[in-house]
């Protein structure tokens, strides 16, 4: 059996449509090392999908994305349920714009090759694995199996999502009764038709400017077909609706899709997550389904990338299901009406008239063609705040000359109409987040505050004159700033520290302080989930860095085991497998310092290395087992030093702050024995 090939990255994208290109492109442009496993050895030719509604052409031209695709056709005419409907909304992009899906595809896998995405075609994912410091994805492939071991997986993979099961999130919704089906025809002489009601059947036909008829076909009263259609199939269904005979047609491809409505009951499952279509499932009438993928990959990209880069906590993740869950459940109810209204029989016509009165009126027309188009979406509960909070940025908000302002994917300060004091204090402000939020200084907007902060989706995330200050919404959506930490909460930035028996007593504290000091925590934890994901849930809500592993340490072999993942994970989050700083705390029936531990976990830290022991009061010969132990480490160029503490919630506090000062490399300069008791903590006795 060939040896699986092992790959680490931070973010692993299975799918290579156009929802998963753009998500790896966004992950890219943020700085998260990206693997891209597809399925397809090459990719698809098939254009099922090939409207974009104004939203995602806001979206694609604030990346630079629409200049390659060159001049597309469009129209402001389209349709609810089969019912005309005006398409002019507030946007340079109104209407529908026509761009085929294969070539949409391959814009966007341009730019994510371009921006260092690693595309591997041909690999089936068979395998997921999840831990709370890591996933490993494992996949088929030309070159035998392949694992991908990253921090977080996204299935961009479709309605039937290897990766939703495999993780497996539940979802709710409806099984398929009725079929549409499509096929691009050549060699076919048929009337272009637009929803066209027949007594048996809808049927719908568009000559394409490749020559190729375009034909769509629901025959009323038939059930799903059990496999792939077929053309002869489709063509004797045509044939019973319409009356006209297209068998001699031969077909580009074919295939049908059914009015199936799912939703995912969770977008975000701790490391695994959902975008496209392996979130929602709904029939794909007039191009919704795959403006909303897109839509969640502009949603996710930019949150997921910073939150791997360490500057925001994993709990910006959270924002992720709970805007675009909400945005998928309103897409699917109104998916399903249309469903109702396109392929009912005679039953439905009654409403459809009435509908169709009611879109004569300015009104309820322009709701329908934001809804559809996607610029009604707000982000953010409705408290009543000002409804520009949570939207998109109206486009003429933004100066001429800053058109491309949201190009690198970065946050945006527009300061317009304000005094010049308040715009240098809000400049000032600002400038700790400098790399992750530009200011773009304009002139006043009617009926728009003086100040606004966007974030890189295009959505307002703060309102001059509101009740939050702007420091509380940048911390909350661009992490804390590089250099504004209080004085000493930074004294381990960028050093990696091993706690064990993190879940419990003193062990639980020590890595909460030292989180909140910088530095990346990977936390040992027992088999309790529940108290290990409290404990990583507490340390990213304070915006620490954590990784959890669980595992026996009295068990040889699983210690092995442990430190493997533990050197996989110091990889994975910060590219070397070496850790600076071990701290060693056992249960208070322990005697001393664990010498097998210890001497192995050793291996794994730079030279110059620090361990610190944490045993109970009545750790007999203490000091003796620090100094064999500092002794046998000495070649390795690590210190060891010790706490003695008495059990109880009271000391943990001091045990923490006693560690962090023997984890900082001052420490270096001695090797002894500290007791915490109660609140007063003393040397021991030094050793050297």
């Amino acid at each position: 059996m060939t040896a699986a090939r092992v790959v680490r990255t931070q973010v692993v994208v299975v799918g290579a449509g156009p929802v998963g290109l753009l998500l790896a492109g966004e992950l890219r442009q943020g700085g998260a090392r990206t693997v891209v496993l597809e399925t397809l050895p090459r990719p698809t030719t098939e254009s099922r999908a090939s409207t974009l509604h104004a939203r995602t052409m806001e979206l694609l031209h604030d990346r630079g994305l629409l200049e390659p695709a060159g001049p597309l056709p469009h129209t402001l005419t389209g349709h609810f349920g089969g019912l005309p409907l005006d398409f002019t909304v507030a946007s340079p992009y109104a209407g529908l714009w026509t761009l085929p899906q294969a070539r949409t595809a391959r814009l966007l896998e341009e730019r994510a090759l371009a921006l260092g995405a690693d595309l591997r075609r041909g690999h089936e994912v068979v395998r997921l694995a999840v831990t709370a410091g890591q996933v490993e994805v494992e996949a088929s492939g030309p070159g035998g199996p392949l694992r991908v071991r990253a921090e977080y997986v996204v299935g961009c993979d479709g309605e039937q999502s290897t990766v939703r099961r495999l993780a497996g999130i539940t979802r709710t919704g409806t099984p398929a009764t009725r079929e549409l089906l499509r096929a691009d025809v050549t060699g076919v002489e048929v009337p272009d038709r637009r929803f066209q009601r027949l007594e048996r059947g809808l049927a719908v036909a568009a000559r394409r400017p490749d020559g190729s008829t375009r034909i769509m076909l629901h025959e009323f009263g038939a059930t799903p077909s059990a496999g792939a259609v077929r053309f002869p199939a489709f063509a004797a269904a045509w044939l019973r609706v319409t009356g006209e005979d297209i068998a001699d047609g031969v077909p580009v491809w074919v295939n049908s899709f059914r009015d199936a409505s799912f939703l995912a009951d969770r977008y975000r499952a701790g490391r695994v997550l959902l975008a496209g279509d392996a979130a929602h499932q709904h029939l794909p009438i007039g191009g919704q389904a795959l403006n909303l993928g897109l839509q969640d990959a502009a949603n996710l990209g930019w949150k997921l990338a910073s939150t791997v880069a360490g500057r925001t906590p994993a709990t910006l993740l959270d924002s992720y299901h709970e805007e675009r869950h909400a945005v998928g459940r309103r897409v699917v109810h109104n998916i399903a009406a249309q469903a109702e209204l396109l392929l009912g029989r005679a039953e439905v016509d009654p409403v459809r008239t009435v509908l169709g009165d009611l879109l004569t009126h300015p009104d309820a027309r322009r709701h329908l063609a934001q809804m559809v188009s996607g610029l009604d979406i707000r982000y953010g509960p409705d408290d009543g705040s000002p409804a520009l909070l949570g939207s998109r940025l109206p486009p003429a908000a933004l100066p001429a000359r800053s058109a491309t302002a949201l190009r690198e994917g970065r946050g945006l300060l527009l300061l317009a109409g304000l005094g010049e004091a308040e715009r240098a204090a809000l400049r000032r402000t600002a400038a700790a987040w400098s790399g992750r939020v530009d200011i773009v200084e304009g002139t006043a907007v009617p009926e728009l505050p003086g100040a606004l902060l966007v974030r890189p989706d295009g959505h307002v995330a703060w309102l001059h004159g509101g009740v939050e200050p702007l420091e509380t919404a940048l911390r909350r959506w661009f992490g804390t700033p590089a250099g504004s930490a209080p004085a000493g909460a930074g004294r381990l930035a960028g050093r990696s520290v091993l706690v064990t028996h993190a879940d419990r007593g003193p062990g639980r504290a020590i890595a909460e302080l030292l989180a909140a000091q910088g530095a990346l925590v990977a936390a040992h934890c027992g088999k309790d989930g529940g108290t290990a994901d409290a404990l990583l849930s507490s340390i990213e809500g304070r915006g620490g860095r954590a990784v959890v592993l669980r595992a026996d340490l009295t068990d040889e072999g699983a210690v092995d085991r442990f430190l493997d993942d533990l050197a996989d994970l110091l990889e994975l989050r910060t590219g070397s497998a070496e850790l600076d700083v071990l701290v060693a705390t056992f249960p208070p029936t322990a005697r001393g310092v664990p010498l097998p531990v210890v001497r192995r976990a050793a291996l794994l830290m730079r030279r110059g290395g620090l361990v610190v022991a944490v045993s109970g009061s009545d750790g007999n010969g203490m000091p003796g087992r620090v100094r064999r132990c500092a002794a046998s480490l000495a070649p390795l160029g690590v210190t060891v030093n010790a706490v003695l503490t008495e059990p109880g919630e009271e000391t943990d506090g001091q045990v923490a702050a006693a560690v962090a000062l023997l984890a900082c490399d001052e420490a270096h300069a001695f090797t002894g024995v500290l007791r915490v008791a109660g609140s007063r903590a003393r040397e021991r006795g030094a050793l050297r």
